[in-house]
């Protein structure tokens, strides 16, 4: 992908290395870092298209340097998860604390490109949509501004994550619409699910939690057991241009 950026940080350099060959084949730009402090550091000078993070970093490990570049320069940047650890828990952590995605190790290089080309390609699509087709839904006291990309409810912002608000997008732009979780894993993460939806359900969990009056009888995002998701727009819904 000719002009995107992606940074690597690992501290086993074989992984790094490994991980800087199969992205510089396919023309990516790419940077490295086998610590917290450094990656923070590129991660403001450079600011990449796309974060490489490995969570067993030592001090700080990779949730803390998440967190942290949540709150400054990479509050937008996709941050796609590396681990060893592959239970349910680990994983609902991980993407709780700000992460877009994640893999678990050992992992497949041409899987992770694919994974790496669909974020950057989903972002950059979000970033040239025109302003002529940019409106406001409001669903009762939410409001979603897709050009300013913000979330009010009741009139107070709600900071979601990038893969959070295109997640909200998607289902709100077609209310009631039912959407099965292996659709609904492709539209926003460009990719097969390949069966392991847990990324798509942490996500849906932690959307409910900032928008919903009561995450566990919501209103909004609603689950269709034995299928998957859909947006109710039983509140008052307006569209503002």
């Amino acid at each position: 992908m000719p002009n995107a950026s992606v940074l690597v940080v690992d501290d086993e350099s074989e992984i790094t290395d490994l991980i800087a060959l199969y992205l510089e084949r396919e023309g990516f730009r790419v940077h490295t870092a086998d610590n917290g402090p450094d990656a923070i550091r590129l991660a403001d000078s450079v600011a990449p298209d796309l974060i490489i993070l490995d969570i067993n970093l030592g001090q700080p490990d990779g949730i803390e340097v998440c967190r942290s570049l949540r709150k400054g320069s990479g509050a937008y940047i996709p941050i796609l998860f590396l681990s060893c650890k592959a239970e349910d828990n680990d994983i609902i952590h991980a993407l709780s604390e700000g992460g877009d995605d994640y893999i678990t190790k050992p992992f497949s290089p041409s899987t992770l490109v694919a994974r790496v080309s669909a974020h950057i390609r989903r972002r950059r699509m979000r970033e040239r949509l025109p302003e002529a087709t940019d409106t406001v839904l409001i669903f009762g006291e939410l409001e979603i501004d897709m050009q300013r990309f913000e979330v009010k409810r009741g009139g107070e912002l709600i900071p979601l994550s990038v893969k959070e608000f295109e997640l909200l997008t998607v289902l709100s732009r077609q209310p009631n619409r039912v959407f099965p979780l292996d659709e609904l894993y492709r539209l926003v993460w460009h990719s097969d699910s390949m069966g392991d939806t847990r990324t798509l359900m942490v996500h849906i969990s932690n959307l409910r939690k900032k928008i919903e009056p009561d995450p566990l009888n919501p209103s909004y995002i609603q689950t269709v057991r034995g299928f998957g998701y859909r947006f109710s727009a039983c509140q008052d819904v307006r569209a503002e241009a």
